[in-house]
């Protein structure tokens, strides 16, 4: 039995990130959730922070990682907690695609022509997990700031 992809199936209206809301004028509507969900979607964050998100080499992910890193202590500085959310999501982000691209050709998981059977792993770009390797790095020093867990921790109790 194979798994299929989750985006096969994905519910737009059922999903709790919204393309049309300001997140920085509204962070009562946002959520933390699991992961990197709501990271390519919650504005105006997605904008400010994914033009810098790059990961083809390991150069170029250390100055993304570097600069997004900036911008999450940026946001914590201003007591901002989702901006410094969205950007440490970006951090993982640049290490599970990374990673994807490293394990698969083309970053492709699935063969969407054959009934979404998962394609062979070890055939990506070895590159790409030292740019995982970086942005790695990254996501578990912002995820050990002791600031960011202290807001995250009341976010969440206030907000969910």
């Amino acid at each position: 039995m194979s798994k299929k992809p989750s985006y096969l199936n994905f519910n737009h209206r059922e999903y709790h990130w919204k393309p049309d809301v300001d997140y920085r004028l509204h962070p009562e509507l946002y959520r933390v959730g699991k992961g990197e969900q709501g990271v390519l979607i919650c504005e105006p964050y997605k904008s400010e922070i994914g033009q810098y998100w790059r990961f083809k080499t390991k150069e170029i992910a250390v100055e993304s990682s570097d600069k997004i890193f900036s911008l999450f202590e940026d946001y914590i500085q201003k007591e901002d907690f989702v901006g410094a959310d969205m950007a440490r999501k970006f951090l993982q982000m640049g290490f599970t695609r990374a990673r994807r691209y490293y394990n698969y050709k083309g970053g492709k998981k699935y063969d969407a022509e054959n009934n979404y059977q998962e394609l062979e792993r070890g055939t990506g770009d070895p590159e790409k997990a030292a740019a995982a390797e970086v942005f790695y790095a990254k996501w578990k020093e912002a995820e050990a700031n002791s600031h960011y867990a202290e807001m995250k921790k009341a976010f969440k109790k206030e907000k969910g």
